[in-house]
């Protein structure tokens, strides 16, 4: 999308010697491999404390059961801000219950959010104290009347049950949203207590076109990584392409084969490199010699024999040449550290995990048996070879030690779960990562996902049964988009009012993000079915409705002819419609979805925050007159942070805004 108008856009050499691999340093001081972040800030009932309590502070919060760094800024999220109040009534209402956390959720019915902590408690109170004879109910009042005053609540009211119910005032949310406007959408960025993150994705291998199975993997790992670096994460975008290999044998053989002047000739040489794969294979199979060549090949090659090496890298880079074409569509950008990158680092790696007496000899392989699994973790083949789990080894290993990695994050099918559990058990026996506390630092996640199944509920395939290329299919999402754009704007005599440029790179929005978004929305566990009439339609839950739905509001400032910018000093916004205030409160929880998706790993979360944004705004558009109404200022400034907060979301889905329909 470079160069695109402003109307369409929104805001290996190795790094150390290979002799330390075989005296790896111990464990730190103190620390070991892993650092527990299991402490908890207490906070007293001082008056400073409740001032910091305020939007207009920056604080350090306590996030997932760790402490976070004070000088990245901001408060936390608004549930974790209403979670610190209600740590401090209950430390108040019950001074020896220390180990007792927060439960404060979005309320239903009865409030904006309410703290549920009163019926456990009175299940470790009862009969103990007669401070409390009226059950759960006298707790949650108890809880209630310790919460020290704050800007953030207009009100409580307790249950019966002793859930405490609470309303936010109208006043402090319309406040945190006008500060965003002024301040930026990134004061909104939530704190996780985490630094640096690997997150690996994509890797597709070399020689062999990138096709729909692909699809997932690419979009879920840009849209994580494209949360947390949002989260102020410093992310490590992995390319773990398979670049090393005994198919690399057959392919380097064949070149050498059928040309011999292969270096002259170039590219040319291999022309179409998935039927110059085809064709090797079929030999493969069907010529015993040739095969035996092959092998030998492979020795040749992972032996550094320079001519095999400029073979190699000649393949490699016309894969990824046809890969770019991917991304570039996507706009995904990753670094590639493949196979080949940590090969070197394997030897040392296994000698540090054979020493530490995790590595035994079984049937002339040398394995890892891990507990709960028939099968043990093979790192070295009967034939002496490396394979998957040796190099996935090496590559935890370097993560953890060469580029200091807090967090990896691998986005891989289902079908690979065990192997990553083996592979996670493995390297919590080497003392790698803590063994069983899920809010130490290292940790892993393997973030698995389904299929993508066509209209007869199978995987999804061409009619000649072959895997459909991603390419083909990202190309035919923008032809029908910008078939159907055309046909819209033909339609409502608008035609002549857009360049070939503008239709061009509003299909390109369009269109891809019609694909990420069907993708996305979709709980990533499951499978989901492909149809281009579905995820282009401009009704219901899809990219098309939500974009239009931005570009619609966009439409409604400019139609106004106001300066937002210079509303967003001078205006006030006020939340005094109840439409008005569903919406406001809809925008400051922004931020604790966003949070919920970088613990969780679930993109389809903010794809649901999104629709709801959308369908909230519609009602509010409905009830409320924005141009020409007394209250115009103040809406426009609603209007205005609905489409920010919008393309924010469009932004870490991956998906480019529209801002004309």
């Amino acid at each position: 999308m470079t160069g695109a108008p402003a109307h369409l856009l929104s805001s290996t050499a190795l790094p150390s010697s290979l002799c330390r691999l075989s005296r790896l340093p111990p464990p730190r001081p103190g620390t070991g491999y892993f650092r527990l972040t299991t402490g908890r800030l207490i906070y007293s009932r001082q008056a400073s404390f409740w001032s910091a309590m305020s939007s207009d502070t920056s604080t350090s919060a306590t996030l997932l059961g760790g402490a976070v760094d004070p000088n990245r800024g901001g408060t936390g999220n608004l549930k974790k801000q209403l979670s610190q109040l209600f740590e401090v009534s209950l430390r108040t209402t019950f001074p020896d219950e220390s180990n007792v956390e927060p439960l404060v959720t979005v309320s239903q019915k009865f409030g904006d959010y309410q703290c549920n902590n009163a019926m456990s408690m009175w299940s470790k109170v009862k009969g103990k104290t007669t401070e409390f004879k009226g059950g759960p109910g006298s707790i949650g009042e108890a809880f209630a009347r310790n919460l020290p005053s704050s800007e953030i609540i207009e009100s409580t009211s307790v249950a019966k049950a002793g859930f405490v119910n609470i309303i936010l005032s109208n006043k402090w949310i319309a406040k945190t949203i006008q500060k965003m406007l002024v301040d930026g959408i990134g004061t909104w960025a939530p704190l996780l207590p985490v630094k640096r993150a690997v997150v690996d994705f994509s890797s597709p291998n070399i020689a062999k076109e990138m096709h729909v199975g692909h699809l997932r993997s690419t979009i879920i790992g840009d849209t994580l990584a494209r949360m947390l670096e949002y989260s102020n994460v410093d992310i490590l975008r992995r390319n773990h392409v398979g670049d090393w290999g005994t198919q690399f044998g057959m392919l380097i053989q064949y070149l050498f084969e059928m040309f011999p002047n292969w270096e002259e000739a170039g590219d040319q040489a291999i022309g179409d490199l998935q039927a110059f794969y085809k064709a090797s294979k079929l030999k493969f199979d069907e010529d015993p010699s040739f095969k035996e060549r092959a092998q030998q090949a492979v020795v040749q090659l992972q032996g550094g024999e320079p001519r095999y090496r400029r073979a190699w890298k000649q393949v490699c880079e016309i894969s990824r040449q046809e890969f770019d074409q991917v991304y570039k569509r996507l706009g995904v950008k990753l670094e590639e550290k493949g196979e080949s990158f940590y090969n070197p680092y394997i030897p040392g790696v296994l000698e540090e995990l054979t020493s530490k007496g995790l590595i035994e000899e079984s049937k002339g392989a040398r394995v890892i048996f891990i507990e709960g699994h028939p099968n043990p973790l093979i790192v070295v083949k009967r034939d002496g070879g490396f394979n998957y789990a040796s190099t996935d080894l090496a590559a935890l290993w370097y993560r953890l030690n060469e580029e200091k990695a807090e967090w990896m994050v691998y986005v891989t099918d289902v079908g690979q779960s065990p192997h990553f559990e083996m592979l996670f058990s493995a390297a919590k026996r080497a003392g790698w990562l803590p063994a069983n506390d899920a809010t130490s630092y290292p940790k892993t996640s393997h973030v698995g996902f389904g299929l993508v199944l066509g209209a007869d509920g199978k995987r999804f395939r061409t009619r000649a049964t072959e895997v459909v290329r991603l390419v083909d299919l990202l190309d035919e999402a923008k032809n029908r988009s910008k078939m159907e754009l055309k046909q819209r704007l033909e339609n409502n005599g608008k035609i002549a009012e857009w360049s070939e440029e503008e239709l061009e790179l509003t299909a390109e929005a369009v269109g891809y993000g019609a694909v990420k978004y069907a993708d996305l929305k979709n709980n990533r566990l499951t499978n989901y079915q492909f149809s281009f009439d579905a995820m282009l339609n401009d009704k219901g839950d899809t990219a098309v409705y939500l974009l239009y739905a931005h570009a619609r509001i966009c439409s409604i400032i400019r139609k106004s002819g106001k300066d937002v910018e210079e509303l967003k000093k001078m205006g006030n916004l006020l939340l005094d419609h109840e439409d008005e205030r569903v919406l406001g409160l809809h925008l400051v929880q922004f931020s604790e979805i966003v949070e919920e998706v970088c613990t969780n790993l679930l993109p389809n979360l903010l794809c649901d925050y999104l629709y709801k944004l959308s369908e909230k705004f519609t009602r509010f558009y409905t009830s409320c007159q924005v141009v020409g109404s007394p209250e115009e200022t103040s809406r426009l400034l609603l209007c205005e942070a609905t489409a920010v907060v919008m393309r924010k979301c469009f932004d870490l889905l991956g998906i480019v805004p529209v801002y004309k329909i």
